[in-house]
């Protein structure tokens, strides 16, 4: 990652209301989402929670650290939702992201999708979770029980 990109995000907020985008230092969860993408015409709502595991593929893990390009961040979920609109008839969407250093057990990402229908809402929250991780400028340092650290790319 080029040094000269990663910075500290500050973008917090609704971006219309249909959409919610929210990068931050701060602690996240499901209630925020959810409370969101309620929707009196929606009859589904799917929510992903990414938390912090005690492992990986490197071994056991004491912690993440994640770090955002605010501006590219903020575009690229904003594109990733339009995506999702255009092929899901979706009510509203909420992506939640957290930065800096994390613990075991703490929520480092939220994805909630609000539909007329549940297949519709688990497709679509599903699809964003995995462009997210795919394409979003945020990236994580994992922590391990060794002391080493290391950035983990595409995971």
């Amino acid at each position: 990652m080029p040094a000269s990109k990663a910075r500290t995000a500050r973008y917090d907020g609704c971006v219309r209301p249909d959409l919610l985008v929210r990068v931050t230092a701060d602690p996240i969860g499901a209630g925020e989402a959810v409370e969101f993408v309620s929707d009196a015409a929606a009859g589904g709502t799917c929510v992903f929670l990414g938390t912090v595991r005690d492992h990986s593929d490197a071994g056991g893990v004491t912690g993440l650290r994640y770090e955002a390009w605010e501006d590219q961040a903020v575009r690229r979920l904003e594109e990733v939702a339009d995506e999702l609109f255009e092929r899901w008839p979706l009510r509203k969407v909420a992506f939640l992201h957290r930065f800096g250093e994390l613990g075991l057990g703490e929520v480092s990402v939220v994805v909630a999708c609000s539909s007329a229908h549940r297949a519709e809402a688990f497709e679509a929250c599903r699809h964003g979770i995995e462009r997210l991780k795919r394409d979003v400028p945020i990236w994580k340092k994992e922590h391990l029980t060794t002391g080493a650290s290391s950035w983990v790319m595409g995971s």
